[in-house]
């Protein structure tokens, strides 16, 4: 039999893995799937990172996050509250956010690996 339905409240939140910048809290890792929140202070970049394995989709639930990736990290692309962001497995970014407010997100990742990989930065090419 599978396993029940679980409510993960949000008391029981963890830490989730560290970057610079950023605050994750960790509500479930099944080892195939991670779900949690993502924070982004005003003014804040996180460091540069990837996700490995993992196909990550974030939900704005405020603020703004400006994902920054690419080439050198010249590419970016804004999300704000009700915009889902998709980063796929590998791919070299960052969260900036551009405003006074704090941003928050919910956050869920699929696939296999190591959930955050943090890197000096993208390739400049």
């Amino acid at each position: 039999m599978a396993d029940p339905v679980r409510v993960i409240s949000s008391g029981e939140l963890a830490a989730g893995h560290a970057t610079p910048g950023m605050q994750r809290q960790l509500a479930l890792d099944t080892g195939s799937m991670w779900s949690g929140l993502v924070h982004t202070e005003p003014g804040a970049e996180s460091g540069w990172h990837h996700h490995d394995g993992f196909e990550t989709t974030l939900y704005v639930v405020s603020g703004v996050m400006r994902m920054q990736f690419g080439p050198g990290g010249q590419q970016s692309a804004d999300a704000g509250p009700g915009d889902f962001v998709h980063v796929p497995p590998g791919v070299v970014h960052r969260e900036v956010n551009p405003t006074a407010d704090r941003s928050s997100a919910v956050v869920v990742r699929a696939g296999s690996g190591t959930p955050v990989v943090n890197v000096d930065g993208p390739d400049p090419d």
